[in-house]
């Protein structure tokens, strides 16, 4: 009866054993395929960041050193030759191993992040926060690059159709939604905005990531909130009849809702729009400390997969899972947000065809941008002189 019960068992777990062997080889590759697919449209655009450092360019990864035959007389060499030997060994140094990316992303990667003022979906909507991230996973090190959304630049591709040729850099991510229909190329919205910065700045990016108001609003509840130490009272009620009230948020220590933060994020019009990007850098480094810590971090992974239908980007669930795997590795001094000088750019008005009236815009140097731009894409912006770091 032991034997018998004793074989039952084996015959159980082996057939359940091959079942899921079987189920494994079925299912791994499409499963494989969804952790690393696109999440949404494409940018069709090549990468230019690299992907994994370079092999030596006299020798192939995995190709053998050559030996060289010995013969009788090397078996004992002369003292001349044990000199040339040693003065070898001082003077070529001893090649060094590249350090390793961490949580197995590229060596780095930009990212454009859109903050879209649409409340509901992803149809229509201006750009109104343009930033590009350039993530270093070496270092590691994220800096954050804010592009002023009134510059006024040049729009590719949809001339021909539509007469368009110049705009606000946030309408080139309005003319390119699907709900407008202009733009025909890949990657919506994001693709006309990134091929819009690639030609008036030189300056590609990798992916995108787009989020709407209600979706952060979501977010930052989603993670029990936010706390941020405000130094100065910040006053975003009403200055006349057409403006949205933003409320009013007093000095010292603050719990922010998702609704709060928003509200707080978007607060301008007694201040300037530089005000606004500091507040939003504070709200993002406190993200930033409460994605991180010990309370959240285990369910990363699930607020990942919550939020990748609300989310526009066109990262894959690998590399999302990356990036989160590198945030709890980030120091205060290497998360860096930096943008383009406030002595840099000079108010100024347009005539737009499209609004058949003149415009507000910011009028600056271009050349000194693509300079800056530059710098910002070899990782070379220093945050003692053109940026802040989260406290």
């Amino acid at each position: 009866m032991r034997s018998t019960k004793r074989n039952l068992v084996f015959i159980v777990g082996g057939g359940l054993l091959a079942a899921l062997v079987i189920l494994a080889i079925v299912l791994y590759p499409r499963a494989q395929e969804r952790w690393t697919a696109p999440l949404g449209p494409g940018l069709g655009l090549p990468t230019r960041t690299p992907a994994s450092a370079a092999a030596s360019p006299t020798q192939e990864l995995g190709t053998p050193v050559a030996q060289a035959s010995r013969t009788e007389a090397d078996e004992e060499p002369t003292q001349a030759a044990d000199s040339v030997v040693d003065n070898l060994a001082t003077e070529i140094p001893v090649p060094t191993a590249a350090p390793e990316p961490l949580c197995g992303g590229p060596p780095a990667m930009t990212v454009l992040a859109l903050g879209i003022d649409g409340a509901d979906n992803y149809l229509y909507g201006l750009s109104d926060v343009i930033r590009v991230v350039r993530v270093d996973f070496v270092t590691p090190k994220v800096t954050v690059l804010d592009l002023p959304r009134d510059l006024w630049v040049e729009i590719p591709e949809i001339e021909e159709a539509y007469g368009i040729t110049h705009g606000k850099l946030n309408q080139a991510y309005f003319y390119g939604t699907p709900g407008m229909g202009y733009y025909e190329g890949p990657g919506q919205g994001a693709g006309l905005l990134a091929r819009t910065l690639d030609l008036n700045f030189g300056l590609p990016v990798d992916h995108y990531g787009a989020v709407n108001m209600l979706t952060f609003v979501r977010l930052v509840d989603a993670v029990g909130g936010i706390d941020i130490y405000l130094p100065t009272d910040m006053d975003g009620t009403p200055v006349d009849d057409k403006t949205e009230d933003m409320g009013y948020f007093y000095a010292g220590q603050q719990h922010f809702n998702g609704d709060q933060a928003l509200r707080f994020s978007r607060i301008r019009k007694r201040y300037n729009v530089f005000t606004r990007t500091s507040n939003q850098n504070m709200v993002l480094c406190a993200l930033k400390e409460k994605i991180t810590s010990p309370a959240v971090v285990p369910r990363i992974p699930q607020i990942i997969a919550a939020f990748q239908d609300s989310i526009l980007t066109d990262l894959s669930p690998e590399q999302l899972t990356q990036l989160a795997c590198l945030a709890p590795k980030l120091t205060s001094e290497n998360l860096v947000f930096t943008s383009i000088s406030e002595d840099l750019l000079t108010p100024g008005r347009v005539y737009s065809p499209q609004q058949k009236a003149e415009t507000f815009i910011w009028e600056a140097d271009y050349d000194v941008i693509r300079d800056i731009i530059k710098q910002f894409l070899a990782g070379e912006l220093e945050s003692e002189s053109d940026g802040a770091t989260c406290p």
